[in-house]
C-alpha cells in the first residue's frame, strides 16, 4: 500500500501562495491517480484536485479552479499542489491519497488511506 508524507503547509496571508508536496513510499506512483483533499475545522473532508496516472489529466473542485495547480514528478515519486490567491476558506489540513480514478475522486473520500496531512492556515 502506498504511504504518503505531506509537507509545505503553513500560515499565509490572504492572497498569498503555498506549494504542498506529497511524497510517496511503498510503491511507485507512476500507475496511480493521486488526489489532494482537505478538511476544514468542523467540516467533512473534501476533494480538492486530482491528477491521473495515464496522461496527467487534472481535475479541480470549483472552489479552487484557476487558483490551484496539481502536478507530478514520477521520478521523485512526488505530487505537488501549487496554491495561489489563497483565501481564509482554504484553511484546513491537506492530505493526499490514491483514488481508483480521478473521475470518481470525490465520491469515496471517507474510504481512502491518508497520510498525516499538512496544516494550511490563511489568515491576516
Amino acid at each position: 500500500q502506498v504511504q504518503f508524507v505531506e509537507s509545505g503547509g503553513g500560515l499565509v496571508q490572504p492572497g498569498g501562495s503555498l506549494k504542498l508536496a506529497c511524497v510517496a513510499s511503498g510503491s511507485r506512483l507512476d500507475y496511480y491517480a493521486v488526489g489532494w483533499f482537505r478538511q476544514a475545522p468542523g467540516k467533512e473532508r473534501e476533494g480538492v484536485s486530482c491528477i491521473s496516472y495515464s496522461d496527467g489529466t487534472t481535475y479541480y473542485a470549483d472552489s479552487v479552479k484557476g487558483r490551484y495547480a496539481i502536478s507530478r514528478d514520477n521520478a521523485k515519486n512526488t505530487v505537488y499542489l501549487q496554491m495561489n490567491s489563497l483565501k481564509p476558506e482554504d484553511t484546513g489540513v491537506y492530505y493526499c491519497a490514491t483514488p481508483t480514478h480521478c473521475s470518481v475522486y470525490t465520491d469515496y473520500v471517507s474510504q481512502y488511506h491518508y497520510g498525516q496531512g499538512t496544516q494550511v492556515t490563511v489568515s491576516s
